[in-house]
């Protein structure tokens, strides 16, 4: 009679007849499922960074080892397109969302909206910048990663303050423009100290002194290139605290647009076109957002409608399409664009900025250009690879950070050149 041994019968068989001098047996270890959180803490760390207002032209004027060391064991793309309008607030989520303006509702930096009365967004608005209800529209990065198992913490980014869907980062932090680039820094390398299984999986850093030295300076100022100095020093304690924790992290440098100089002698007020009292200006700089009085539509609209030098305006149902901006009940009724390095105001005023630097152009500018730069295991090392729409780098973000994209209306073709 023949016997058939299980795979451990059989190893207890051979064992038990095996002769002295063998130091002995090795049972077949169980296989233990491998849990999310572990998975998660073996994949490398995503660290999202924006620089905001830095030009990609930045990057030649000798003042950043740092990044240009990131570029040559990394990834650059010749440039970064922004999306419509080139602002800070609407970019910012279209980078984290893949969605342009229109669609996750963040239009303007100063905006209201029909179903939020009484209230009007603007980035000195607390209450409104905290308040869900203007960023709902949309799920960004960190809300989905935090639904998937993965911890998120954002060091200063627009929308990171709101529970967007009821959800927040793991870690976040109230926004405080005072804080150095360093000390910026050191904050999300004491998230970085986490052990692995509890250390976020995607991490978001933001410098703002680029773009406020562009604007009070110009970007060709000496001050603005001593800005960039300054955070990429920053980059630098960023790359060397990874280095000395032995952090091997996927870091992806982005701009949310570029700057544009600006002058007092181009300026084009509105209420020299049209009188006061019967439009309300909701935004107003590189481009004007109006609303107009009850009963004189048709007034306004012959009056803003027609040729202008160094401006076009348009009833936000006819904005072209490139621009993708229009559909959303957030943006006004009629927008104006201005000429780079033209400004629209209602009427003079001695708040409006007009010397120094802008952005806010038509988003296909190159001045409006923004930057990408990407470096870690996931990259390929001193490659360049074509210019491409911003709305592609949350799809990106994504895939490093292993969680499924929700529909947006980027593509990860554009980026995939750029991974090993």
């Amino acid at each position: 009679m023949i016997k058939i041994f299980s795979q451990q019968g059989f190893i207890r068989a051979v064992c038990a007849a095996l002769v002295i001098g063998v130091t002995g047996c090795v049972q077949p270890v169980k296989q233990t499922p491998v849990s999310a959180a572990t998975a998660q803490s073996a994949r490398p760390p995503v660290i999202l960074v924006s620089i905001d207002g830095f030009k990609p032209e930045y990057l030649q004027r000798g003042v950043t080892p740092n990044l240009n060391a990131l570029i040559a064991d990394g990834v650059r793309a010749e440039k970064m397109l922004p999306s419509f309008p080139s602002i800070t607030f609407p970019n910012h989520y279209t980078l984290v969302t893949g969605l342009r303006p229109d669609h996750h509702g963040i239009v303007g930096n100063t905006m209201i909206d029909p179903a939020i009365p009484g209230v009007r967004f603007s980035l000195g608005n607390r209450d409104a910048v905290i308040d869900r209800r203007w960023w709902d529209q949309a799920e960004p990065v960190w809300v989905t990663a935090e639904k998937n198992g993965v911890r998120a913490a954002t060091m200063f980014w627009p929308g990171s303050e709101a529970d967007i869907h009821g959800i927040r980062p793991t870690e976040w932090r109230v926004f405080d423009g005072n804080l150095p680039p360093e000390k910026r820094v050191d904050t999300l390398l004491g998230w970085i100290n986490q052990p692995a299984e509890k250390r976020a999986g995607f991490l978001t850093l933001y410098f703002d002194d680029v773009d406020h030295a562009g604007h009070e300076f110009g970007p060709d100022d000496q001050h603005t290139t001593d800005a960039v100095a300054s955070v990429d020093v920053a980059i630098g304690r960023l790359m060397a605290g990874l280095r000395s924790r032995q952090v091997h992290a996927n870091i992806v440098v982005v701009s949310d647009h570029g700057m544009a100089a600006t002058s007092a002698e181009r300026v084009i007020y509105l209420n020299k076109i049209l009188p006061s009292s019967i439009f309300k200006v909701v935004t107003a700089g590189t481009y004007a957002g109006i609303e107009v009085a009850p009963g004189q539509e048709t007034l306004v609209q012959q009056q803003l409608l027609k040729k202008h030098e160094h401006m076009e305006c348009w009833k936000k149902a006819d904005i072209p399409a490139r621009y993708h901006f229009g559909s959303n009940a957030r943006v006004p009724s009629i927008v104006c664009l201005a000429d780079v390095g033209w400004l629209i105001f209602g009427e003079e005023n001695i708040k409006n900025r007009t010397n120094g630097g802008a952005h806010g152009y038509d988003n296909t500018a190159p001045e409006m250009a923004a930057t990408f730069v990407a470096n870690g295991p996931a990259f390929k090392k001193n490659t360049v690879i074509p210019a491409f729409d911003n709305v592609d780098v949350y799809p990106l973000l994504m895939k490093l950070i292993g969680v499924p994209a929700l529909p947006s209306d980027g593509s990860e073709k554009s980026t995939a050149a750029a991974l090993n």
